[in-house]
C-alpha cells in the first residue's frame, strides 16, 4: 500500500504531461498531414520561410509552387507552414 501511495504522485503527473502536451502535439500533426495530403493546384499556402505561394504541381513528397508569374520553385512539402486564409 505505501509504494502505490509513493508511485501515484508520478503516475499524475504523467498523465497531466500527456494531456497537456503529448496529445495536443498528436493533434497538430494529424492536423498538418491531413492539410497537406489535401493540397491541390491553385492553393495558397504559407512557406515556413513566410512566403505567401500558389501551388502548381503536387508530388509525393514534394510541391512546385509558384512565387510570382514567372518564377516557380520545388520545395519539400515539410517546408509548408498553413494554408493561407485571405
Amino acid at each position: 500500500m505505501e509504494i502505490i501511495s509513493q508511485l501515484l504522485p508520478f503516475v499524475f503527473l504523467i498523465a497531466i504531461m500527456y494531456f497537456v502536451i503529448i496529445r495536443p502535439q498528436q493533434k497538430e500533426l494529424k492536423e498538418k498531414q491531413e492539410m497537406l495530403a489535401a493540397l491541390k493546384k491553385g492553393d495558397k499556402v504559407v512557406t515556413n520561410g513566410g512566403f505567401i505561394v500558389t501551388v502548381n504541381k503536387v508530388e509525393e513528397n514534394f510541391l512546385s509552387v509558384k512565387l510570382n508569374d514567372d518564377t516557380i520553385v520545388k520545395i519539400e512539402k515539410d517546408a509548408i507552414s498553413k494554408r493561407y486564409e485571405a
